[in-house]
């Protein structure tokens, strides 16, 4: 779209709202038009967006000729359930605009509740669901369309009863710690004299189904106390992973590291039990555990730090791709599950509205003073870092394979060193910068970027006034901008001569989203390489699975490539290349990205994860 054309249909719209909203331009010189359909889907499955008809691809206005025909027109289809599975419009999300001689209409569409997803078109949601990325619509896989109508089941995902297991399949040493933890905490609590069955039937564990008279292990009592073989046999996608890079030498992949490897049971209690205590170490704050690991001395931080462990671990989809990532970093935690978020980024941020995947996991850490209901635990991890004046979290969705990412960040909202940096960049510019203009400023230098949305949840400022902000400091050129509209973002001019950030001034460790020169794909040599590497994809189109996958990992040992260099060594589709390969080998922690909170990035790039 030319920039004129959108700056001009911008203005139909409240100031900096396309910046944190997704928008779609749709002709409807023909009448209501096919797509439009599916981009209701899309958003409705998506994070809601509007569409404003009457609009060429251009940006130039056609308009609706009959405007009354065709909102009666888009009425009866939304109203008719054999063609649009649910309407979640009302009068106010549809508004009539006009523009000179030209009529438009507005469509504003909400994100569908968990339990009004997936909204489909025709009558069957396998074939007519979709979601948006960067790109636009897409169609849903059948995986995504069964987690979501598993998400809108009132019955909480881990209560179903695993056929054929039993108390055999749990780790008895596990249940006794949980037991010893649980009457420290309340001794007098009557759960405490019941037997393990007794005790683990009043968790949650045990489950009895008086519909069938049937009874048996549930999901969330062998993820929470089970033996490590059981567990991957009844959920081949259960993963847990946590690792620490604490070292400054590039050669370290990991100072410390906690996963499934066959020396503990696996089970989600073991694991928080060892990560909590990683996670919370080295934290220059007084604190003291108890003999029983919980609520001594406890700081606010330490809250949070557990709220935010366990937040991950509750909200899972277990049948989803990727598994659990913790990630301690210098600067930095990085917590990362399978999964779509139930409610919207505002709801989440700003909202009471709790929504969990995993009920009875929930209520078995809650029995322990470990997670919250009703949404206060996002709170309680704000208020932490608030406590520290850190850098807000930052919380991101991706698609393609679905995932919830947490970013918390341990380096001050406004560093001396980040300020130094400006300082030394602008010069005597810097000294007539606001304080909301130098917010802007240290975010794009510690976390290489900011925009719109990321500002807000920084300064809680209104999404206008912070699109002014960032287009005044473009025009100051003091920042560069990228993208159009919801995926807008900006960062700083590149200094001739500057170098990779250290990754301890850095929110992002420079690894992962610096370009460094010396592994660039453009030095002549290092592509010739690459090309040698490639050579049998060239040769012969037809490899299998794992000798392509193995050459992906190759070629991005110690080398940014995008999936279109990809493509090009590879002789491959690109977004075959990417739907077939790269995402699943960075689900399976094979792969990293480059711009891991911006997974649709323009210029994503993968490199290779060394063990």
């Amino acid at each position: 779209m030319e920039a004129a054309a959108l700056h001009s249909i911008e203005k139909l719209l409240q100031p900096g709202w396309s910046e944190s909203h997704d928008l779609e331009l749709k002709s409807a010189r023909g009448g209501v038009p096919k797509s439009l359909w599916e981009t209701y889907s899309a958003m409705a499955n998506s994070d809601g967006g509007t569409i404003l008809l009457g609009i060429e691809d251009n940006g130039s206005l056609s308009g609706i000729p009959d405007i009354s025909k065709f909102k009666n027109n888009l009425w009866n289809t939304l109203n008719n359930r054999g063609k649009v599975s649910e309407n979640l419009l009302t009068n106010q999300d549809i508004t009539t605009i006009d523009e000179g001689k030209f009529t438009l209409l507005m469509i504003q569409v909400p994100r569908a509740s968990r339990s009004q997803r997936p909204i489909f078109i025709g009558q069957n949601p396998l074939t007519g669901s979709y979601r948006r990325n960067h790109e636009g619509d897409y169609h849903c896989t059948e995986r995504e369309v069964g987690r979501m109508l598993s998400d809108r089941e009132e019955s909480p995902a881990d209560s179903r009863i695993l056929e054929h297991y039993t108390m055999d399949d749990l780790d008895t040493a596990s249940i006794q710690q949980y037991r010893n933890r649980f009457t420290s905490l309340k001794p007098d609590h009557p759960w405490a004299g019941e037997s393990d069955l007794g005790f683990l039937t009043k968790l949650g564990a045990w489950r009895h189904e008086r519909s069938n008279h049937s009874e048996g292990l549930t999901i969330a009592g062998l993820m929470m106390f089970g033996k490590e073989e059981a567990l991957r046999e009844a959920l081949p996608q259960y993963h847990v992973d946590y690792r620490e890079k604490l070292s400054d030498d590039p050669h370290v992949r990991w100072t410390d590291r906690i996963h499934m490897d066959g020396t503990w049971s696996g089970n989600l209690f073991q694991f928080y039990l060892r990560v909590i205590q990683k996670l919370s170490a080295d934290l220059k704050i007084p604190f003291q555990l108890d003999n029983e690991l919980f609520r001594k001395g406890e700081t606010i931080i330490h809250e949070a730090i557990r709220e935010a462990l366990v937040n991950t671990l509750i909200h899972a989809d277990y049948q989803g791709m990727g598994g659990i990532i913790i990630e301690k970093y210098r600067n930095r935690f990085e917590l990362s599950n399978p999964g779509s978020l139930l409610v919207s980024m505002e709801q989440l941020f700003y909202g009471s509205v709790s929504e969990c995947r995993n009920k009875t996991l929930q209520t078995m850490f809650m029995m322990l003073g470990a997670g919250e209901k009703a949404g206060s635990g996002i709170d309680k991890i704000h208020l932490g870092w608030e406590s520290q004046h850190w850098r807000k979290p930052r919380v991101t969705e991706q698609v393609q394979p679905d995932r919830v990412h947490w970013m918390l960040p341990t380096v001050s909202l406004i560093p001396d060193e980040s300020l130094d940096h400006l300082q030394q960049q602008f010069g005597s510019a810097y000294t007539h910068f606001s304080p909301l203009e130098i917010q802007a400023l240290v975010t794009a230098d510690l976390e290489k970027r900011v925009d719109n949305n990321r500002l807000q949840q920084i300064t809680g400022a209104h999404s206008a006034d912070l699109t002014v902000l960032l287009q005044s400091l473009v025009t100051k050129k003091t920042l560069v901008k990228k993208g159009h509209g919801r995926w807008s973002w900006y960062h700083l001019p590149e200094q001739p001569g500057s170098s990779v950030h250290n990754s301890d001034s850095s929110v992002h460790n420079s690894d992962s989203s610096v370009h460094n020169d010396d592994s660039s794909v453009h030095n002549n040599q290092t592509w010739e390489q690459l090309q040698q590497i490639s050579q049998p994809a060239r040769d012969k189109h037809r490899l299998p699975n794992s000798q392509v996958e193995q050459l992906i990992t190759e070629l991005c040992n110690q080398n940014w490539l995008t999936k279109r260099e990809l493509g090009t060594l590879l002789e491959r589709n690109t977004d075959g290349l990417r739907s077939r390969y790269l995402t699943p080998m960075v689900s399976q922690g094979k792969l990293k990205l480059r711009y891991p909170d911006t997974p649709n990035h323009q210029n994503q790039a993968y490199q290779a994860i060394v063990d």
